[in-house]
């Protein structure tokens, strides 16, 4: 930085002029040199007019001088050159010339070669004050790779330094004009290194800093192209980043701070447990303020609370937004969507992990705590059920924050399908209606539920609800779907199984509940079993398709199903091959699938006479 300059104005000023302006090199140094004793950083008048005197063309040959190699006063020419143009700088109208912002390349170059700390300090400067002055300083120090200059350095600055404040200022910057396209494998290699040496930052400081760097972090992992920073983040040698970066989180989440930076510290906790997993939530915390290390659990914690928080206030704004105010713009209520999104990933993640304490690594400290996340998970999901509630009252059924709504609800009611039961059977029907903003009709929505659909339904209180409310209707639509898309390659069979189950249930409870089943509702199903089973090698699907249709035949005949609309020969002959591949002639059962054998057996002896075809495949 140039030297403070005495109380009054030195009137050696004009003298620095005449000498800028020189005819030989020798007058023009002893004038630069003046100028750094006598002209405040702040003074903007007076280096707009000593750059003028002095010109462009002795500056570049003095920093190209002190670029070079050996060459007698170098380093002395290279600190006054690159001291000077930073101060410069200072003038925005300087920064953002032709001249100053093609100076971005050698200034790279210089910073490459390692310099002393006070050059590359103001360095850095000079760049952070070329790309804020103009589009094209910041595109020059992108072209120019800026990145692969910057990253290897990061994590050699001096903590809390003002060489490392710049950078991360200018790597603000940077982030911001990346695209997508732009990367490469170097660029996401580079960026998982500014992303560990500023997670440090983010632990160590309790300064403004801290928070430029959780800005930093949040903005390069909101970007289109974090995916894609992942795999390098996973493969760092040192883990200690992630250690940093727990810290940090649960330093901004315990402390008082600004509501926005604890949204930021929330995108970072989502992040990081895409990246390494829902264990990241339980590890060591050692905060500089702090003597001895904090509970494992102590992030999970915070992070769950404040989920819980930012779902109560979010909920309550988007509905305000929704359903009240007039003045709210589509950019306001997208932002806010995204956030309930991102609070919601976490409650899932936390939920996935909870699901699973006893069986891996990471253990919550005692029973106390366990009960205390249980807790603030129902209190939360009980949020996010009144959300819905207030869309049913408004007629809303469309929305992506909805279907996320549900998407939370059905995690949590996986692993505890008996919890906020009441407020559970009011909003089951309605829930089963949301449809996200892409789909032509509800699907997701029944998804989601499945898990605890299969659960309720194994009683009989459970098939009630769903057959009482029309719930079934959309199960088997759901079912039929999911063969249809899934069903041919087999990738995933674990929703159809879960469809499968819950229909079964329902129909295997038909009498006990006195449920009389729409026959129309079940034409379509038939049609997608038969689709499903008849050319299949895999013996589980034959007998679950079996099953389900031996129950349905219960309750219709032949003559009946030929009637329906869509429903022919060629789908009964399906089916006729079907049944009897499962029944005990066929060698098709196992002891795994005892109980559906017993379904289609018992089934076949009571509908067989109604169903000529089916038998004529079983002769």
């Amino acid at each position: 930085m140039m030297a403070e300059p005495q109380e009054e104005r030195s009137p050696s000023l004009d003298d620095c002029l005449k000498l800028l302006k020189g005819e030989r090199d020798e007058q023009r140094l002893a004038g630069l040199l003046l100028v750094t004793k006598f002209c405040k950083n702040d003074d903007l008048v007076s280096l707009k007019k000593v750059y003028e005197a002095v010109g462009t063309h002795f500056l570049d040959r003095l920093l190209r001088t002190g670029s070079g190699d050996g060459g007698e006063n170098r380093d002395v020419y290279l600190r006054l050159s690159v001291t000077v143009l930073a101060a410069f700088c200072r003038v925005s109208e300087i920064a953002s010339s032709v001249d100053m912002v093609s100076r971005v390349p050698l200034i790279l170059e210089i910073m490459s070669k390692r310099p002393a700390t006070n050059i590359l300090e103001e360095c850095y400067e000079l760049l952070y004050l070329v790309s804020t002055a103009c589009e094209a300083g910041v595109m020059a120090l992108v072209n120019s790779g800026g990145l692969r200059v910057i990253a290897p350095q990061m994590s050699d600055l001096p903590d809390g330094s003002h060489a490392m404040e710049v950078a991360i200022k200018i790597l603000q910057l940077l982030v911001t004009k990346l695209s997508s396209e732009s990367m490469n494998i170097e660029r996401f290699f580079e960026l998982s290194l500014v992303v560990a040496a500023v997670a440090r930052q983010f632990a160590v400081l309790h300064n403004a800093l801290k928070f430029e760097a959780l800005h930093l972090l949040s903005a390069i992992f909101c970007s289109d192209y974090s995916a894609l920073l992942h795999e390098p983040l996973r493969s760092m040698p040192d883990s200690n980043w992630a250690d940093y970066m727990r810290t940090g989180v649960v330093s901004i989440l315990q402390n008082r701070v600004a509501p926005s930076e604890k949204l930021h510290a929330l995108i970072l906790a989502e992040s990081m447990m895409s990246i390494l997993g829902e264990k990241w939530l339980i590890g060591r915390v050692k905060l500089p303020s702090v003597e001895d290390y904090l509970p494992a659990d102590r992030c999970l914690l915070l992070v769950l609370e404040s989920s819980h928080v930012e779902i109560s206030v979010l909920s309550n704004e988007l509905a305000y937004m929704k359903y009240e105010a007039s003045s709210s713009t589509v950019e306001e209520h997208l932002l806010k969507q995204r956030y309930l999104a991102i609070a919601f990933s976490l409650v899932e993640k936390i939920i996935k992990y909870i699901s699973t304490v006893g069986e891996n690594e990471g253990t919550l400290s005692d029973e106390a705590v366990f009960l205390k996340v249980i807790k603030t998970l129902d209190e939360t999901v009980k949020v996010v059920l009144e959300y819905l509630k207030d869309a049913k009252e408004h007629g809303k059924k469309r929305g992506n924050d909805l279907l996320a709504s549900v998407r939370v609800i059905g995690s949590y009611l996986a692993e505890t399908p008996d919890a906020c039961k009441e407020q559970v059977q009011d909003l089951l029907d309605y829930m089963l209606s949301v449809e996200g903003e892409e789909e032509s009709r509800p699907f997701l929505s029944t998804c989601f539920l499945l898990p605890m659909l299969c659960q309720i339904t194994m009683k009989d209180e459970g098939c009630r609800l769903l057959a009482s409310s029309g719930g079934y209707v959309a199960v088997v639509e759901c079912l039929v779907k999911l063969i249809q898309s899934d069903g041919q390659n087999g990738e995933d069979n674990g929703s159809i199984f879960l469809a499968c189950d819950t229909v079964m249930n329902i129909l295997l409870k038909r009498e006990p509940i006195k449920f009389s089943p729409e026959m129309s509702t079940f034409t379509g199903l038939l049609k997608a079993l038969a689709c499903w089973a008849d050319g299949t090698k895999d013996p589980s699907v034959v007998m679950m398709a079996a099953s389900i249709c031996s129950l349905i035949f219960d309750f219709t005949s032949e003559d009946a199903l030929l009637k329906q609309p869509g429903f022919d020969g060629g789908s009964l002959d399906s089916l006729g091959r079907i049944i009897a591949r499962s029944l005990p002639s066929s060698g098709q059962g196992t002891s795994d699938t005892a109980d559906l054998l017993e379904i289609i057996a018992a089934g076949y002896s009571r509908w067989a006479d109604r169903f000529p075809t089916i038998k004529k495949h079983n002769r």
